[in-house]
């Protein structure tokens, strides 16, 4: 269930040509985990990237192939997987797979380039990123005021860690020129690269957070794994992980989105019923790396994040806006409908269904 080959990261404001997607989703992850109708000829075929199958703030989708919900739904989903949000965006406007599972915020980016991507299933209402600080600066890096003239990690260009440490930089006087973001990956490549002094902090997730606490290579500067953190940090509710579509191939196959949301929000409303332990020794073996209540603390600290029926939250969207505006001059210069951002059609329906 390891990553294979890396997507190339895109560049942070540009957008690569349809040919060169495609080319980047021919050397995508390979490594997938199949929901398991395929073997008795059963069931839909569909292929969902995620940016990281081990990273807590997208456990949703792991977690409802472990409950059986997709194979209940008639369903054979192949869970690829890549170590940032911004390569399943890749993946998914190339065409190499139906879905992504990544930040809701990508929708928004990709509507100022011509691309209509929807969110069918927001599964959080907060990024769940923590801003860390290696101890060796945290004397010297109290605030966001104190990135300039800094190396600070990212998972790769483009992606919304990128999205929120440029956020956070602007927002307290610090120009996107100023400090140095360095493209460090999640899991042992974050932390190798705090050891090290590569970076002297950055933006990560679970299991990755409890990991550097563990270990006390660091501290936490800004947390924005609950709804408080996020509203502290970024004025309101951000919406992050999410299943997300294109919006052409949704309108041509929902009868297969609503079966995928009907899996996803009864996850979800497992998820809100069941302890961080339970919910650990639901998943993979290997996603504790050697320490199951280290694992459980981490799930622990980041299931406020998550919603409880899929729903987009309310001003969710224009938070995003807001945020992706003070930095990001494509869509500070554009006119996003956000109304086409996101969907809320199916996951009415599961909860009905329900």
């Amino acid at each position: 269930m390891r990553k294979t080959a890396r997507l190339s990261a895109l560049a942070a404001t540009g957008l690569l040509a349809l040919s060169s997607l495609t080319a980047c989703a021919n050397d995508a992850a390979s490594t997938t985990h199949s929901s398991g109708n395929k073997a008795d000829g059963k069931g839909e075929n569909v292929k969902i990237m995620v940016g990281g199958l081990d990273k807590v703030i997208y456990l949703p989708a792991m977690l409802t192939d472990r409950l059986g919900y997709f194979k209940d739904e008639g369903l054979n989903v192949e869970l690829l997987s890549e170590p940032a949000g911004v390569q399943a965006e890749t993946a998914l406007v190339s065409g190499q797979v139906q879905g992504a599972v990544g930040f809701y915020d990508h929708t928004l980016d990709l509507q100022t380039k011509g691309k209509a991507v929807e969110s069918v299933v927001q599964f959080s209402r907060a990024p769940g990123e923590v801003e860390i600080v290696s101890n060796e600066k945290a004397k010297t890096i109290t605030s966001p005021k104190d990135f300039k003239g800094k190396k600070l990690g990212i998972t790769s260009l483009g992606s919304s860690t990128d999205f929120l440490t440029k956020y956070l930089a602007v927002k307290n006087g610090v120009q996107q020129n100023e400090f140095s973001p360095v493209a460090v990956g999640a899991g042992p490549t974050f932390v190798s690269a705090l050891q090290q002094g590569s970076i002297d902090g950055g933006m990560t997730t679970d299991p990755t957070v409890a990991t550097v606490l563990d270990k006390k290579l660091g501290k936490i500067l800004i947390d924005m794994r609950t709804p408080e953190g996020s509203e502290k940090a970024l004025g309101g509710p951000y919406p992050s992980s999410s299943l997300y579509m294109q919006t052409d191939w949704v309108n041509s196959h929902k009868p297969t989105v609503q079966k995928l949301a009907n899996a996803f929000v009864k996850t979800l409303k497992w998820m809100s019923t069941h302890s961080a332990d339970e919910i650990a020794a639901k998943m993979p073996a290997d996603y504790s790396q050697g320490d199951k209540k280290l694992y459980a603390e981490a799930i622990k600290s980041t299931l406020p994040m998550f919603t409880t029926d899929g729903v987009m939250p309310t001003n969710g969207p224009e938070t995003v806006e807001s945020v992706l505006k003070a930095f990001n001059p494509n869509i500070k210069n554009a006119k996003v409908d956000l109304s086409k951002t996101f969907t809320t059609e199916f996951v009415d329906k599961a909860a009905n269904a329900g």
